[in-house]
């Protein structure tokens, strides 16, 4: 089976997107359902990942200067430890340094810090609640 990252083709895949968002911040980590959507969605650059028609992944780029703001990332439960998460930032990455981007900022759940870790981020600052998860910016340089 081959995944694809890439922008959503169609407005379903884009709807399909927002859905697996739903799924996995609301349902499965108790976030208000009035808090996912946000005014950022409108401007945001989606990516999704897409296996055998499904979307398995989502997250979204705001540029902002020059820096990429890179948010919502999420994996559907049937996909995860299967590396996609890395290569949703690896395509955040790629789209950042194409922007001409100096950084790439995140807000991460602390228990997912690993991974940003992994991929050259750095914690930087207090954590803090968000949506009562507990979270840390991080950054990763590119200039």
């Amino acid at each position: 089976m081959s995944v694809a990252i890439r922008e959503p083709d169609t407005p379903e895949e884009l709807r399909a997107a927002f859905d697996l968002r739903f799924a996995v911040f609301c349902d499965e980590q108790g976030v208000p359902v009035e808090l996912e959507l946000d005014e950022h969605d409108a401007d945001a650059l989606h990516l999704v990942a897409v296996e055998d028609d499904a979307v398995i992944s989502t997250c979204r780029l705001l540029r902002v200067g020059d820096t990429v703001k890179f948010g919502r990332l999420v994996v559907a439960q049937s996909a995860r430890r299967r590396g996609i998460a890395a290569a949703m930032l690896d395509e955040a990455e790629r789209r950042a340094r194409e922007w001409r981007a100096h950084r790439l900022v995140l807000s991460a759940q602390t228990y997912a810090m690993p991974l940003y870790e992994s991929a050259g981020y750095v914690a930087f600052g207090d954590t803090y609640d968000d949506a009562g998860i507990e979270h840390i910016s991080m950054e990763r340089r590119l200039a």
